[in-house]
Parts: structure tokens; sequence; C-alpha cells
């Protein structure tokens, strides 16, 4: 590790932080020397952890967050905060000097948002004109040495990469209607009544509409990535599933634009990236596909007898959802390369 970075895992006891801390065992320039959090300080990694028991990591244990003493012994910090708690510390790691890859909310939108969307006065307005926003595929030179990432919702994700060429190259126009679908783990580790066995074993419900707070990223994310404004529609669902999302995006089709055309802009428009595997003609999604990968599914099919296209995609909502996309962030930032400890072959069945 002479090369090498020192870093730090905020919120190291949830479920992204604990995708943080298991991909990042197999980084070869990536040295775990913080983990930190609130409800689960005191504890070992393996404690709160313990399919992680194996891992170089597990006996460190989780601290209270101290900005001043992470910042000491972390060149480089993943904050899986929560939302609204992530902006109280953050800044303070930056002036530090330390590179943030942050993967709550926070720094995802305009100042002006976060009282309608998320419910609080943003307190570190000046940081979001610094944040860059991490989707690699389409700001990916944005993102290279840049030091504060802000990694994109789960939802978002799949959305904004499936419809952002489509809009760029005029095959689409908006409104855009998303259908939205994810399993439990979406949720957090927190234990809510919402959450239990018994809440959500053959149910599946709609949830926070009209005001998801991935609304606006959508928005803001494809009119950034196109050009063009978007207006999004967003209906998100839980369904009682462990991992996975999947997004089904409804928008007019262009004049004459066809399921090859469709499919065609996205395969040029990702030929080379790694993560992104644009599906055939007649090719369907399945989150099963990218379970335990940092891939992300795409489908277009244009339906002329509605003048619909229809765009589809499909992830795993800890890692290319979360985790692993902050790493993918985090090998941009330092010029490694983007695939460097990311898995791309799913856990199947």
């Amino acid at each position: 590790m002479a090369d090498g970075v020192r870093a730090a895992v905020l919120g190291a006891s949830g479920y992204a932080g604990g995708e943080l801390l298991r991909l990042l065992a197999g980084h070869p320039s990536i040295e775990i020397t913080v983990v930190a959090g609130r409800d689960a300080a005191g504890s070992t990694v393996a404690g709160s952890h313990p399919h992680l028991s194996a891992l170089p990591s597990s006996s460190l244990v989780i601290e209270a967050i101290d900005t001043d003493a992470i910042a000491s012994r972390a060149d480089l910090v993943f904050s899986a905060l929560p939302n609204g708690v992530s902006s109280t510390v953050v800044p303070a790691l930056l002036g530090a000097g330390a590179t943030v890859i942050d993967l709550s909310g926070d720094f995802r939108l305009e100042a002006a948002a976060y009282p309608e969307w998320y419910g609080f006065d943003h307190p570190a307005p000046a940081w979001l004109d610094e944040a860059v926003y991490g989707l690699p595929e389409l700001f990916a030179e944005r993102i290279a040495g840049a030091k504060l990432v802000a990694n994109p919702g789960c939802y978002p994700t799949p959305v904004v990469l499936g419809c952002a060429p489509l809009l760029a190259s005029g095959l689409i126009d908006g409104p855009i209607r998303v259908d939205g679908k994810t399993g439990l783990s979406g949720a957090g580790r927190a234990r809510t009544d919402a959450t239990l066995f018994t809440a959500t074993e053959e149910s599946i419900r709609p949830y926070r509409i009209p005001g998801h707070q991935h609304t606006p990223e959508m928005e803001r994310a494809l009119t950034l990535a196109s050009g063009r404004a978007a207006a999004v529609v967003f209906t998100p669902h839980l369904v009682p599933t462990v991992r996975g999302v999947v997004t089904t995006s409804y928008a007019t089709l262009g004049r004459g634009a066809t399921t090859d055309a469709l499919t065609a802009c996205l395969a040029a428009a990702y030929a080379g990236c790694a993560f992104i595997r644009t599906l055939p003609p007649g090719g369907m999604v399945d989150s099963k596909r990218t379970r335990g990968t940092n891939v992300v599914e795409l489908q277009a099919v244009a339906d002329p007898r509605t003048g619909t296209a229809i765009v589809i995609g499909a992830l795993d909502n800890l890692i290319k959802g979360a985790a692993g996309q902050a790493i993918q962030n985090a090998n941009l930032v330092h010029g490694w390369p983007e695939t460097t400890a990311l898995p791309t072959i799913a856990v199947y069945p």
C-alpha cells in the first residue's frame, strides 16, 4: 500500500456500508483505516456484519463520528450516512482536505429543493455547487479529480442511463412517467413496521407519492445529461424481495422511432462501458441477472400503436445503486481503472 489511499467508511453498520467494506476488501489501492457511524459505535465490523468476519477490516471498531479524527487518518471518505446527516459532517471533512464520495441525497440537488423534497434546509449550500453528480457512464470527465462526488440514487441510475441518450437524440420526448420497484434493502437496515416480514410478504405497494425525493434528482440529471428540460412523474413500489431495482419509463415516441432505433442509440451511447448491458430487441431485463454486480441492464421498446417509448432498467440497488457505484466513482477520481474491485458476474439463481 505504499502508493495506496487511506479510506474511511461512515455509516459502516448499514447495508450500503457493509457492501462498501466487502467490495473494498478486494481493492488493491485502498486501505480501510477508519469505520465510523452513529448507532453502532463501539461495535466491531464483524459484530455489525457477521458475514464479513473473514475480512481484514472485521476487527476494526466502529467509532463515533469525529471529523478531525477521521480526516487525520483518511484521504478518501465514503459517507453512507442517512439523508440530512451526511451534509452536517461532510463539509468539515472536505475542509480538512479529504475527498468525499457521498451516498446520501444531500448533495444531489439545488439548495432550494431540500425543504420540499427532503424536509430540511441544507446546512452547507455552498458545497452544492462544488459537488459533481456521480453517474460515471455520463459524467466521467467531470468526476475525474473531483473533491466531492454525489453518488446517484438507486432509482435515478437506470432511469437516467436509459432515457438520457434517447432524449438527447430526439427519439423520445417528455414528460417521462416512471414506475419503479425495489426490494426491502432499499429501505435501509432500520427496523420499521412497514418492512416487517408480515407486512411485506405477498405485498406490492406504492409509497411516498407524488413526493419521492428521487423525482427532482431524475429531472435534474436528465436535463444535465441530455441538454433538454425533463419533467418526471415517479411512482415507486416496495416488493417482497431483498435486492434489486426495476424501473419502467414511459415517454412520447419520436416521429418514426422504432425499437431498433432506440436500441441502437443506447448501444452506441454505452459502447465500451463495462457496466452497461443493452439488451437486443426482444430481450427482457431481469434484476436477478444483476444481483451481486455493478451492472445495469437496459432495454428500449417502441409501441407505435400508442406512440409510446418504453425504457426499462434493472440493477442491484446495493451495488450499482449504492456501494459499487461509489467505488466506481472513487476509481475515476483517482485515475484507477474504472472496473477495479467491481463484479460483473451475477450470483444466480
